[in-house]
């Protein structure tokens, strides 16, 4: 049976080859390469096992004449791990890195295949001829075997393994074997990024917990949509190897705000940290003027006017500072008693509000200025910043472009580059919609109420209609139901 030149030829290994390399799934990975072996060798059974360090790792197995094809993730229990020691033909396989022919296990004395004879009477299933093939890689190093089991004749009858499989075979399991080291290199790679993406969102939670649950529940929103839009006949789908990429792009996208001061990102009112020190002049002042009473009574008329002044600024002061806006006729209020003047610690005269307490307290909606809101900003910027600094290869290379445009809008009015629509990808347009929904509904915000989810949606589609946000992604948005909590 000249089953070289029939199954077998240069090319066909090329193929073979190529289609092991670009196999992303590795249990499929797994099956193709039994699969190729079993079908050169013309035989009925077989497992590829990998080589951990004190054992061999079970990972697929093939019967066909019982229609068996499972892999580990089917049933990990299936085939226990095997002993690297010299009891077992396929660890001995790859201690030596040698190949192992028998002929027939039944009559053999060198190995122990009572593991083999076990399944075999489970499976009312007889083994008889086996080709053990260890798989090398190019630095010599044997990372797994292939053990196949009866070779078959034209007729289907079980026969000894020939020859000539063995080098055929070996070829295959050298191919096999880089392509499982490329796989694990990509996994290793794409482990680290996942490790870098957990170790940033940690330390954004550190920072500001608000945050870290931001990013989280837009993560839970991505996830749902994903799922939600690749289970329809839309036309727009997310293939399987953009899916991480993607979702990587959602949990990075505030990585910036790491850069940003927390007293900015996390400033739960108008006046933050300034309220203290406004506060001691107007408590100071108060008590000069009482100190004053006692000394003069006949000024206690004008002190005490001037005590009423300033406790009324101050019910004014702290009632704007925790409103969620600010009217101009309250704003006019404020601008007026900021002179009031008030003593300081020191002894030295101030106005009740100097100028960067003014600018702070008459912040029509928010609590940020304008300087600290062009601070916070600045997050998207450093987001870009960040991500573009590092090697975002292959299918992650749209990463730092997604993350970092998630302030853009279509019209050209968003930040930080005023891009327009012709330069803002789908992925990026889904991730804006998401962040602006959880940022108006988050229940944990310490400067707002949440917005109801009716009210959420009204205010995106004025921002479709105006031509910030895309109007179709926002309706697939809305129709999946994704944002439910």
């Amino acid at each position: 049976m000249d089953l070289i030149n029939r199954d077998v030829s240069v090319d066909s290994l090329i193929k073979i080859a190529l289609d092991l390399s670009a196999e992303k799934n590795f249990n499929v990975l797994m099956q193709k390469i039994l699969s190729e072996a079993m079908r050169i060798c013309r035989c009925d059974a077989g497992t590829v096992y990998i080589a951990e360090k004190d054992h061999l790792d079970f990972y697929t197995v093939c019967t066909r004449s019982k229609g068996i094809l499972l892999g580990k993730s089917d049933n990990a229990d299936l085939m226990p791990p095997v002993p690297l020691d010299r009891r077992h033909v396929c660890a001995c396989a790859v201690m030596d890195n040698r190949k192992i022919n028998i002929p027939d296990i039944y009559s053999s004395k060198e190995y122990d295949f009572a593991g083999a004879q076990r399944y075999d009477s489970m499976n009312g299933y007889k083994t008889v001829s086996m080709l053990v093939i260890p798989m090398e890689d190019e630095k010599g190093k044997v990372i797994g075997v292939l053990q196949l089991i009866n070779a078959l004749d034209e007729e289907g009858r079980i026969i000894p393994f020939d020859k000539c499989y063995e080098t055929i075979v070996s070829a295959l399991a050298s191919l096999a074997a880089v392509s499982i080291n490329n796989h694990r290199l990509a996994e290793t790679v794409t482990g680290i990024l996942h490790s870098f993406v957990s170790v940033m969102v940690d330390a954004i939670d550190t920072r500001s917990s608000y945050n870290a649950n931001h990013t989280r529940s837009m993560a839970k929103y991505a996830k749902k949509f994903v799922n939600w839009l690749n289970s329809t006949d839309n036309t727009w789908k997310f293939e399987e190897e953009k899916k991480d990429p993607f979702f990587m792009s959602v949990w990075l996208h505030d990585i910036g705000k790491l850069l940003v001061p927390l007293e900015v990102l996390d400033k739960p009112d108008r006046l933050g940290r300034l309220r203290d020190g406004i506060k001691s002049k107007l408590e100071m002042t108060k008590l000069s003027c009482e100190l004053q009473k006692a000394q003069d009574p006949g000024s206690a008329e004008k002190y005490s006017a001037k005590v009423d002044a300033l406790n009324k600024a101050w019910d004014l002061i702290d009632s704007a500072n925790r409103a969620s806006f600010v009217d101009d006729a309250t704003i006019h209020e404020l601008e007026e008693c900021a002179g009031i003047p008030c003593i300081t610690a020191y002894g030295k005269s101030e106005p009740l509000l100097n100028s960067d307490e003014l600018d702070a307290i008459t912040v029509q909606k928010g609590t940020l200025t304008a300087s600290e809101r062009e601070k916070v900003e600045e997050h998207v910027s450093y987001t870009a910043r960040m991500l573009g600094s590092m090697s975002f290869t292959g299918v992650y290379e749209s990463v730092p472009v997604w993350a970092g445009s998630h302030h853009e809008f279509l019209n050209g009015t968003g930040y930080p580059n005023h891009l327009t629509a012709d330069e803002i990808p789908k992925e990026t347009r889904l991730i804006t919609i998401i962040d602006i929904y959880d940022a108006l509904t988050a229940e944990d915000r310490p400067y707002k109420p949440p917005v109801p989810t009716e009210k959420a949606f009204e205010i995106l589609e004025d921002m479709g209609r105006e031509g910030r946000i895309d109007t179709e992604i926002l309706a697939l948005f809305k129709e999946s139901g994704a944002w439910r909590k």
